[in-house]
């Protein structure tokens, strides 16, 4: 059952997220496998990041949580939050899973 974990960052934190940035990168590269999607949330301008957003392929919630405490950016300090929610796949790419 696929989940859906929605990061929030601390304030301020920009510069961190641009420090961890290229480390997640190959955190995510390294877990592609689980990755239904996922991305930054950004400000309306496009600008900074806010968060993060993943929809992950795992049967368990403590695997999503054991994924997301793994993640470089948790583990460096920039989330404030997260909320992990088990996700219906009910189209994705235009596609019917229902």
């Amino acid at each position: 059952m696929p989940y859906l974990i929605e990061t929030y960052d601390k304030p301020h934190t920009q510069a961190l997220r641009q420090a961890l940035r290229d480390k997640h990168l190959d955190y995510l590269e390294d877990n592609k496998e689980l990755l239904l999607a996922c991305g930054a949330k950004l400000e309306d301008d496009g600008t900074g990041g806010t968060g993060s957003v993943y929809i992950v392929d795992l049967e368990t919630r403590a695997q999503a949580e054991d994924f997301v405490n793994a993640d470089p950016f948790a583990i460096g300090g920039l989330f404030e939050r997260s909320v992990i929610t088990r996700w219906r796949k009910a189209y994705l790419d235009g596609k019917s899973y229902l």
